[in-house]
């Protein structure tokens, strides 16, 4: 008998999903499958709800919210034996995305008894994991305005961006890597192990979850008119195209932040105020085994 664990978070996206105990019984029959189902209260509580449920050694833990939830979910499993199941029910829901898993909720749970299971790379920073990307400077702020807002709509995410481009001053910033030292003013540092940001958008379309390597992409100070350069090439999906955007392949990347004490950062589309100016991004190669269709 298959034994599955559900962590729901029950706000995702508009707080809309109806995904109960009853309504899983009907796709996952008792005499097949044990399933059980915990909802979260508030930040942070699915870690400790897959902590609990990891102990009692499932054969999936399913997380049913946005990437935030997956997050917390998948940081709990990674190097185990426990596979990730996922149903994208949030706003951006990027990880999903690359993954292609549906977004239709009968279809993403039929996918948890048909699909297949496949190891991606997990990005680590500092003491903490990212799944699809992270990054500082403007990019935090986006975020950080993008969550105080209340709302997680496009539209929201996009007016937060353009805020945070009038708003964000660049700050100096040391990147070490390949050997190398890179000293600029940073306007935007960002790091992806996936191709999908969210809503469809991607800095990094070729990245891939399986290749080893993280996309680097960083970008100096802009002007005024480069920096609507930029949004605009984002929005279309078509960084590469804007010569200020340099892309690199990383395995591993130390970042220092002279002029600061903390670090604003943001971490699978979740806004982090990280206790240091120094930073270590590495990745664990097929650190997480995931169910996809």
């Amino acid at each position: 008998m298959l034994y599955i664990h559900f962590i729901v978070n029950p706000i995702s996206g508009k707080g809309k999903h109806v995904i109960t105990h009853a309504t899983l019984k009907t796709f996952f029959p008792a005499d097949m499958f044990r399933i059980e189902v915990d909802y979260t209260e508030y930040k942070k509580h699915a870690t400790e709800l897959t902590k609990k449920a990891a102990a009692n050694n499932p054969d999936y833990i399913v997380a049913c919210g946005g990437d935030g939830t997956i997050n917390e979910v998948a940081s709990c499993l990674i190097n185990t034996s426990i596979k990730l199941g996922i149903i994208p029910v949030g706003s951006g829901n990027g990880l999903s995305a690359h993954l292609q898993i549906p977004k239709n909720i009968e279809q993403a749970l039929q996918l948890i008894i048909t699909g297949q299971s496949t190891s991606i790379d997990v990005g680590k920073l500092n003491d903490k994991y990212f799944f699809s990307n992270m990054g500082v400077g403007i990019d935090a702020m986006i975020i950080r305005n993008y969550e105080s807002s209340g709302r997680r709509t496009l539209l929201t995410y996009i007016k937060a961006s353009l805020a945070a481009s009038m708003e964000f001053k660049p700050q100096k910033t040391a990147l070490s890597f390949k050997n190398k030292v890179v000293e600029e003013n940073s306007f935007m540092l960002f790091i992806s192990n996936s191709n999908e940001m969210g809503y469809n958008m991607s800095l990094t379309p070729k990245a891939s979850l399986n290749d080893g390597m993280l996309d680097l992409i960083t970008v100096p100070q802009l002007s005024f008119p480069e920096k609507l350069a930029l949004g605009y090439y984002v929005l279309r999906n078509k960084v590469d195209k804007f010569k200020k955007a340099q892309h690199t392949l990383v395995d591993n990347l130390h970042i220092e932040l002279p002029e600061k004490i903390f670090t604003d950062a943001q971490i699978d589309g979740e806004y982090h105020n990280l206790k240091t100016n120094s930073l270590k991004v590495s990745i664990i190669k097929h650190g997480l085994e995931v169910i996809i269709p």
